[in-house]
């Protein structure tokens, strides 16, 4: 099997693909993720996606590069990471007692050719008083997170539900992933 490269700096995706037991290596691509006027949400978490695996492919070309970007989206507004935590409390404000959507673009770079998709979940968060966001933005948990929160942490008590891919809110949809490879030959 050709060697493996995660195109991400994510601790998050390097923890998910260790769960499967896959040897890899990490590559901190250098994308610029500004948003382009009249860009949806699906096609900037696929272009930034493939974006950072065709910078793996250049570095590594001989290698399947998996690359990923997870946005969080309400009303239309993007949520990225928090730039500081009065923006991560102002996030958690405006999600409590919502529902909105996770979207990670995943893209799969082999043999010359980028494979993109993306996987979409809704995650819907119970309403927090003002002290509950408080603490929980002390706690840092949420400093560099799409939306300022973590499902795999203290951010779990927050959520009352999910419809659609866990793996996908922690930032890698594993299932996706999976079936992407599997179409190249590529079998975890």
């Amino acid at each position: 099997m050709r060697k493996i490269i995660l195109a991400s700096g994510s601790p998050r995706r390097k923890s998910l693909l260790e769960s499967l037991g896959l040897e890899f290596e990490v590559y901190r691509p250098d994308v610029d993720e500004t948003k382009r006027r009249g860009e949806s949400p699906s096609e900037l978490c696929r272009r930034l996606s493939a974006s950072k695996a065709q910078a793996g492919a250049k570095a590594f070309p001989d290698s399947v590069i998996i690359a990923a970007d997870t946005i969080v989206v309400i009303d239309g507004e993007i949520l990225g990471k928090p730039s500081d935590r009065q923006e991560a409390a102002r996030m958690l404000r405006h999600l409590s007692g919502r529902e909105h959507e996770v979207i990670t673009g995943v893209a799969v770079s082999l043999k010359g050719k980028t494979l993109v998709n993306d996987e979409h979940t809704l995650v819907r968060f119970r309403e927090l008083t003002d002290a509950e966001i408080s603490e929980y933005v002390s706690s840092g948990e949420g400093d560099d997170k799409a939306g300022a929160y973590a499902v795999q942490g203290k951010g779990a008590l927050m959520i009352e539900g999910i419809t659609g891919d866990y793996f996908n809110v922690v930032g890698l949809p594993l299932c996706r992933l999976g079936i992407m490879l599997r179409a190249e030959g590529v079998n975890l």
